[in-house]
This record gives structure tokens, C-alpha cells and sequence, in this order.
């Protein structure tokens, strides 16, 4: 699938004018690849991870993505085809990044629990905890720009103090990346409120992917954490 994935990126990049060189070299792109395999099979073969009666959904997209898209947990759709984001909120969130000229295959997508709670509950804190070092080796290995955070407990992983409906929106720099909460797209689809903010969301997107690192203003912290320096841009 990564072999066919960069050939078709590289075909389209060429009937659009470009080069070959404007994507990174092959071998780098199939070591990401590989690694990401590894590390999902690793995960296959963990039998102290929780929530071992629910597929495995690790995660799919471009393993160079400057994007990444992560949400909370599977859900019911998502168990049954072993693939992120597929339900409705899934369809509503390709739309949107469809809309501001991406395409779902070239970012990331994936969750910080990778295996679906009972009755799609809430992900407890231990079961977040169990899945950390693996979402931790996921991020590293694509070394993507930005980070979207979906829903409240993906931005909590990030950002421990920060409020969705307070936060939702603007940009921090946390480790050297940069975060943007949205609000889950599952609630997007349950108010017209949160429908309009995050679609105005999804549109901002393409500009702070487009932003140099040193234009991004410094001002209050969403955290104590003192490791974790953040900026705000919206």
C-alpha cells in the first residue's frame, strides 16, 4: 500500500507540474512505512494493552504527512473495518479536508486509543496511559508539523488545563510542534454551533501548515507543564 501510495503521488505531482524531487526520497518514505508496520504488529502482540476484545485500528495515511489528525478511540464502524474515522463524523471530517484542498490520503489519520471502548464509552485514563508509548513511537516516526486534536480528550493529552469550547481553534507549540484543538467531528454533527466552528476551523488549516516555525507568536500558556512552551495564534 506505501509503494502504491507514493506512485500515485509522484504521477500526481507530475501531471500538475511538478517534480519527482518535490517529494522526499523513496527510501526514506518506505523505511517510515516499515517502521509503522513494525510498531503495529508490536501492538498486535501486546497482550497487556487493554480493550483486547475490539480490533485493532492503528492508524492510516501518509506516513510523511505534515498533518495528523487524531482523535480519542474507535468506534463502532471503525472496530468493524479496522480503519480510523469512517462513521459519519469520519465522512463529515474527508468532506472538510477535501473542501481546503487536501486529500484524505495525504495526511494521517489515527486515535490515542486504538482499540474500541465498550458501547463506545469514554476512554479511561488508564487505558489512554496503556496506549501513550505507542501513539509517543507513532508521532515519531512521521514527524508531522501539526498535530489536530479531536474532541476534548485528544487535546487533553496534549494540553492537561485546556478548555474545547475555550481553546478549540487556536494554535500552541507544544514539544516543537504545533497543536490545534477541534472539536470531534462526531459533536460537530450534534450542533449547529460547533458545525460552524469547526468547519471555520478545518479552513485555517492550510495557512498554519503554510506558517514558518519563527513567525509563530509567543504569549500565555494552556499548561504549568514547563516542558511544554506553547504559542497561541487564533
Amino acid at each position: 500500500m506505501a509503494r502504491q501510495f507514493y506512485r500515485h503521488e509522484i504521477r500526481r505531482r507530475k501531471s500538475e507540474g511538478g517534480q519527482k524531487s518535490e517529494f522526499k526520497n523513496f527510501n526514506q518514505f518506505m523505511e517510515k512505512s516499515e517502521s509503522l508496520k513494525l510498531l503495529e504488529d508490536e501492538m498486535i502482540g501486546d497482550k497487556l494493552l487493554p480493550l483486547r476484545e475490539s480490533n485493532l485500528v492503528f492508524g492510516e495515511g501518509n506516513p510523511e504527512a505534515k498533518v495528523v489528525f487524531i482523535g480519542e478511540a474507535p468506534g463502532f464502524h471503525e472496530d468493524r473495518l479496522k480503519r480510523p474515522f469512517v462513521g459519519r463524523g469520519g465522512q463529515l471530517l474527508e468532506r472538510l479536508i477535501n473542501e481546503i484542498g487536501w486529500r484524505r490520503d495525504q495526511v494521517y489519520i489515527t486515535n490515542i486509543v486504538k482499540r474500541r471502548p465498550p458501547e463506545n464509552r469514554d476512554p479511561l485514563p488508564e487505558e489512554i496511559e496503556a496506549y501513550r508509548p505507542y501513539l509517543t513511537r507513532q508521532i515519531e516516526i512521521i514527524d508531522p508539523k501539526i498535530i489536530v486534536a479531536l474532541g476534548r480528550f485528544a487535546m487533553n493529552y496534549f494540553l492537561p488545563e485546556a478548555k474545547i469550547t475555550r481553546d478549540q481553534g487556536k494554535v500552541f507549540d507544544v514539544d516543537g510542534r504545533l497543536v490545534v484543538p477541534m472539536f470531534h467531528p462526531a459533536a460537530a454533527l450534534r450542533g449547529n454551533n460547533a458545525m460552524a466552528q469547526f468547519t471555520e476551523t478545518m479552513k485555517k488549516l492550510p495557512d498554519v501548515e503554510a506558517m514558518p516555525r519563527e513567525t509563530m507568536p509567543r504569549s500565555e500558556s494552556a499548561t504549568k507543564k514547563p516542558l511544554h512552551p506553547q504559542s497561541r495564534l487564533f
